[in-house]
């Protein structure tokens, strides 16, 4: 099968215009009327430009054969299509090469032409909106190749691999001969999942002969080693640094500890000297003993006067302290206190009868008369209250009446 742009002389982007041109061109040249000598040639050639213009005139029908150019081309989605690729599988042993020269059958020249083959491959089947700007794949080098420039720049690109064939040869169902639009659109569908599924297995593969490749490669090895010794003489360097801070911290803790120690000595020295002088001189004892000494009386003497403040408002009954006179006088006044009071006084008298100690008649009377007196002084402080409430009852009971006469009067009215 010829290609319909080789056909028609254009380019894969050409427009409608430069179609219709070379179709219009092609006709005239081609008719089998103006080619009476050539009549079965010129009709068989005018019969592709025929074909060619109606499919790429077409929209869709020109859409459809960008997909599936290559299938077209190479058998067409008959079942007959052969995929003429290289077989990456027999890359995958280490049979296909002989030492790891230069030489023709040296690995870096089998695996430099492979991978030249398979970057040809790529280039025929990539799309048209990357003919413009072509990505470049970097080389694989040879032996004497250096590392940094050549050997990792082509391992970092092609361990990402994706390849630019679309996989349409593998499609299983042709849409142009679907019945409606559903299904048309589920024939798309399940063509676009082979698509894919081929494509992800032809990614796959590349990478993976890519890895082969990259664990036998002696550029490889050989740098790795020279990492390797770089980062065992790096953690060298750092372990001795480290022994050497810990020997100077040690030393210098060890120099200051001698230097402290020497000054302590000395300053002792100099105090004991001190010392003895002040002892001739003024005799064994010192005056700030003395200032300490006089500084614990005066402490004394407040905490005594503090106490003695407190000793007048404190109750021995409930066993309180108060700060004022009027807490005081109201905590005498509680109902708390008073029964306080008498217990105390139960439990004083039980502790005399238990000792035999004899108790006049004077001091019993005195007790009870005091305890009459304290029942007095209360009653005539609830006679104000009773008093008070009284009246208010007596005001409100009188108020009430009052407003009783005056409904009555009105009613009467």
């Amino acid at each position: 099968m010829h290609c319909h742009y080789e056909v028609l002389g254009v380019k894969r982007d050409a427009g409608d215009d430069d179609l219709k041109k070379a179709y219009r061109k092609l006709a005239l040249k081609w008719h089998p009327d103006k080619n009476l000598e050539n009549a079965e040639e010129a009709a068989e050639q005018f019969k592709l430009i025929q074909a060619a213009y109606d499919v790429l005139s077409d929209p869709q029908e020109r859409a459809w054969y960008d997909n599936h150019r290559e299938a077209l081309l190479k058998g067409g989605l008959s079942g007959d299509y052969e995929d003429d690729s290289i077989d990456l599988l027999q890359y995958f042993t280490v049979t296909c090469y002989s030492g790891y020269g230069d030489d023709d059958k040296g690995f870096y020249t089998v695996y430099r032409n492979l991978f030249e083959s398979i970057v040809k491959e790529e280039m025929e089947h990539s799309r048209m909106d990357n003919e413009e700007e072509e990505e470049e794949f970097p080389p694989f080098g040879d032996s004497r190749s250096d590392y940094d420039t050549v050997v990792h720049e082509f391992y970092a690109h092609w361990q990402s691999f994706c390849t630019r064939k679309n996989f349409a040869w593998k499609e299983e169902y042709d849409t142009r001969q679907a019945s409606n639009r559903w299904e048309k659109r589920a024939m798309e569908k399940e063509n676009k999942k082979t698509r894919e599924k081929g494509r992800r297995e032809r990614n796959d593969l590349v990478r993976q002969l890519v890895a082969f490749v990259r664990k036998r490669d002696r550029r490889v090895q050989a740098h790795r080693k020279l990492v390797e010794e770089q980062n065992a003489e790096k953690i060298k360097k750092m372990e001795e640094m480290r022994r050497q801070q810990k020997l100077k911290n040690a030393k210098l803790a060890e120099d200051y500890k001698e230097q402290s120690w020497a000054a302590m000595s000395e300053l002792e020295k100099e105090l004991q000297q001190i010392e003895a002088q002040y002892g001739e001189e003024f005799g064994d004892a010192s005056e700030s003993e003395d200032e300490e000494e006089v500084e614990v009386d005066s402490q004394e003497k407040n905490s005594d006067l503090t106490t003695e403040c407190y000793d007048d408002l404190y109750c021995p009954a409930c066993d309180k302290s108060f700060k004022s006179e009027k807490a005081m006088k109201n905590h005498e006044k509680s109902k708390r206190h008073r029964e306080m009071v008498v217990l105390l006084r139960q439990q004083l008298e039980e502790e005399e009868n238990s000792l035999g100690l004899n108790v006049d008649g004077k001091e019993d009377g005195e007790n009870e008369n005091e305890l009459e007196e304290e029942d007095d002084e209360e009653e005539e402080e609830e006679r104000p209250r009773q008093n008070g409430h009284a009246t208010a009852l007596y005001s409100s009971a009188s108020h009430s009446s009052t407003s009783k006469n005056k409904k009555e009067k009105k009613k009467n009215r």
